[in-house]
């Protein structure tokens, strides 16, 4: 199966970046168009050394925005959407729900208008998160029930159920994967990989969430791109599939290697307030992806030190961020929790 044009929404975005540069280097017959509305996380700089390839453009635009969706896609001859575009922090959906609540599921709801218009496949980018918290030794699969625990998890279960929807009232082909953890190259320094990793560079205290137990299946986001290409050209339309390594670590785990990596102190952890809501465990089957064939390259442990690494290696990626509004965000969510932390 091949795809000419592709719409990837949200591809100025970590995972979406991620994606363009995988699918560009891979299938090289296709054209994508890159639509972003350029968020603070969205950000041109993610894919520099691509925007004078003739087979790359780029859209600035709103999915929310069904005029200038449709027109982009009548405009480039697009054949698939892929959609990465939301807001993804669960703590800024905590600070701000309702933005989450428009970008992920009325714009999700208007690419499928979109599709179901113009005769589009369309796939959608989902999470382990909708799942909500998995208790025991479960591991989630595709047919469990969602029992989001956050606005983020909220929005992003009802974008999937939006989707699952279209494909059985409209017959539209759709598919979605739901990540776990994904870390790598590009990811906004707002998440847990990024922020302990710079923070640790600077010196600077990492703001560990109370006990630090909580479970993740961190996840490379390479993998998570290869996942997504074994469902595009040999996945069942309409069929929801994991994406992940199917194993898990604490987050104390995933400090410990962060420092290591880096070769700092423990002595900069600090153990803060909790978020509100704060999951405990997530964890998904993913032979339903490996039967297509895939596996993936990178175990958690190997994805964290990567991740780690990429952030030593590339400062003048993020330095610039690292400073106004998200100095501003940063102050608002961690100078009272680490207020009186000091060892």
């Amino acid at each position: 199966m091949t795809f000419n044009n592709l719409l990837v929404t949200g591809g100025c975005g970590f995972i979406g970046s991620n994606f363009v540069r995988y699918w560009m280097a891979h299938h090289p017959e296709s054209h994508i168009v890159v639509y972003d509305k350029l968020t603070y996380a969205g950000r041109q700089e993610n894919l520099a050394d691509l925007w004078e390839d003739s087979r790359l453009s780029l859209v600035v635009g709103d999915i929310t925005d069904l005029d200038a969706v449709r027109r982009a896609c009548q405009e480039h001859q697009i054949d698939l959407i892929v959609n990465f575009a939301a807001e993804t922090h669960v703590d800024q959906s905590i600070l701000g729900p309702l933005v989450f609540t428009d970008t992920n599921v009325r714009g999700t709801h208007v690419l499928l208008e979109v599709a179901r218009e113009l005769g589009l496949r369309l796939h959608h980018i989902s999470t382990d998160e909708v799942y909500g918290h998995i208790r025991d030794d479960h591991q989630s699969v595709e047919t469990d029930e969602l029992a989001p625990r956050s606005p983020y998890a909220a929005s992003k279960a009802a974008a999937d159920q939006l989707v699952q929807a279209y494909a059985i009232t409209y017959d539209l082909p759709v598919t979605i994967t739901r990540g776990a953890n994904n870390v790598g190259p590009y990811q906004y320094p707002e998440k847990a990989v990024p922020l302990f990793s710079t923070n640790a560079i600077l010196g600077e205290a990492i703001p560990v969430y109370g006990d630090g137990l909580q479970m993740r299946d961190y996840a490379h986001v390479y993998d998570h791109c290869t996942g997504i290409e074994a469902v595009l050209l040999r996945g069942e339309i309409g069929e929801v599939y994991n994406v992940g390594t199917g194993r898990e670590m604490t987050n104390l785990e995933m400090v410990d290697i962060v420092l290591e990596t880096l070769s700092k102190s423990h002595d900069l952890v600090r153990h803060v307030t909790d978020r509100a809501g704060h999951d405990r465990r997530y964890s998904m089957n993913v032979d339903k992806l490996r039967a297509l064939g895939w596996q993936p390259r990178y175990d958690p442990k190997e994805a964290v030190a990567e991740a780690a690494r990429w952030y030593a290696d590339n400062r003048s990626w993020w330095e610039p961020i690292r400073s106004g509004e998200f100095r501003e965000y940063y102050e608002r969510q961690y100078a009272e929790r680490l207020a009186g932390t000091a060892q």
